[in-house]
């Protein structure tokens, strides 16, 4: 009855840029989006992935230990944290070519430890972003240009780390080590520090990703938006299966002429609520999350951690809305009980079209992911039954996905 008084709902509200729901809450809005077969095939992968990257955090956190590792039994206490709805024995048994379970006769109770070939991914990784230190400066020089104080708080930067490519000590090897770039400030709130740009460079040096993409299609013979509404104009792709209507490609071709302050532009408030201020003010803070995914190793990033810097970026919408409003631009996934967001212009088939030395390692993680156990001889690795569930408990999660509504 609720899936059907949702599609009720939100019949008369394609999924479209600037569509009207005045009769649709945020949470029918996320249900009644469009699933991109694609990337929710992706995410089926990704969402493991990121449970294995917690447990592998959690290991190299010990390197006190000979080798780093974690006890199963503080793991298993850590489940419902890290999602292992099952437990953390039966997660890390359907990844043998990642984790190894040993028993320890002196402690007198099992470990888990990364295998050599999950070690070496992990240090090839350091060893790509060491090698990177100039992208991430300009990352963080351009995330900082585009708050309108020019100042970000550093915890919202804590939880983008990851996905900006940053080294795990970067407040000692690029901020600290960087003194004429990045100031850190103590905030009015008790133990909270800010980030402040020392120099603002001008928006004439800082070009934003979506201008690289005008350059090239304006050069193209069969360039597919005309070329005196390029400069305005962002990059949109649809799944084959999504059925747009006329209206909606004639509210996007006016959307795609309208102008706005991009996000390198010292921006002024409109105080005149005008539709047509609206629109403006909502176009840049497309412009602003288009850069942002575009700054991040794999151009996805959680919408909870991206709208911790909303204030900053003086973007007063929903953030998660925004996506949804645009789904030639973004994608939104549910699965893994998160709102993940991909920049749909940088994905073809579940992989990073322009692929970046860090995120070639990173695949790496997730094709041993991919792989599980297949190919190992089964008597090694026999299922057992909490593992059975765990796999019957990830084929309800993706049902839940399917309809969840937050």
């Amino acid at each position: 009855m609720a899936t059907q008084f949702i599609k009720k709902v939100t019949s008369s509200s394609p999924h479209s840029p600037l569509s009207h729901r005045s009769k649709t809450t945020s949470s029918q809005y996320v249900a009644s989006r469009f699933r991109d077969a694609t990337f929710e095939k992706f995410m089926d992968h990704y969402k493991n992935l990121l449970k294995v990257i917690s447990i592998q955090d959690l290991i190299l956190a010990n390197p006190s230990n000979n080798p780093p590792s974690v006890s199963v039994d503080f793991l298993n206490r850590l489940s419902q944290k890290l999602h292992l709805n099952r437990g953390a024995t039966a997660f890390l048994r359907k990844y043998p070519r990642i984790f190894e379970i040993y028993y320890d006769p002196t402690l007198s109770k099992p470990y888990c430890k990364l295998t050599p070939t999950t070690m070496q991914i992990s240090t090839d990784e350091s060893a790509a972003i060491n090698d990177t230190h100039p992208l991430v400066i300009d990352r963080l020089t351009r995330l900082l240009s585009m708050s309108l104080s020019k100042t970000l708080p550093l915890r919202a930067i804590f939880k983008v780390w990851r996905e900006l490519g940053l080294p795990d000590d970067f407040e000692d090897s690029i901020l600290s080590q960087n003194p004429h770039l990045f100031n850190i400030l103590d905030a009015h709130e008790p133990n909270t520090h800010l980030i402040k740009l020392v120099t603002t460079p001008s928006h004439e040096k800082l070009t934003a990703a979506v201008e690289n993409w005008r350059i090239t299609e304006c050069c193209k013979d069969d360039c597919s938006v005309d070329r005196t509404e390029m400069r305005f104009s962002f990059k949109h792709g649809y799944p084959p299966s999504m059925k747009l209507k006329k209206n909606l490609r004639a509210k996007v071709k006016e959307w795609q002429k309208l102008p706005y302050t991009g996000p390198y532009e010292e921006f002024t408030s409109v105080k005149k609520r005008s539709k047509t201020g609206v629109m403006e003010i909502e176009k840049r803070a497309v412009a602003i999350v288009h850069e942002f995914l575009s700054l991040t190793v794999e151009k996805t990033v959680e919408v909870e951690k991206i709208s911790h810097f909303r204030k900053w970026f003086g973007i007063d919408l929903n953030v998660r809305d925004l996506f949804l409003d645009h789904p030639g631009m973004f994608y939104l996934s549910t699965k893994g009980k998160r709102h993940t967001v991909f920049l749909r212009e940088g994905y073809e088939r579940g992989c990073l079209i322009e692929p970046n030395p860090v995120y070639v390692i990173r695949r790496k993680l997730l094709d041993l992911v991919i792989l599980g156990r297949r190919g190992l001889r089964s008597d090694d690795y026999k299922m057992s039954s909490s593992e059975s569930e765990e796999e019957d408990d990830d084929l309800q999660e993706t049902e839940n996905d399917q309809g969840a509504i937050l």
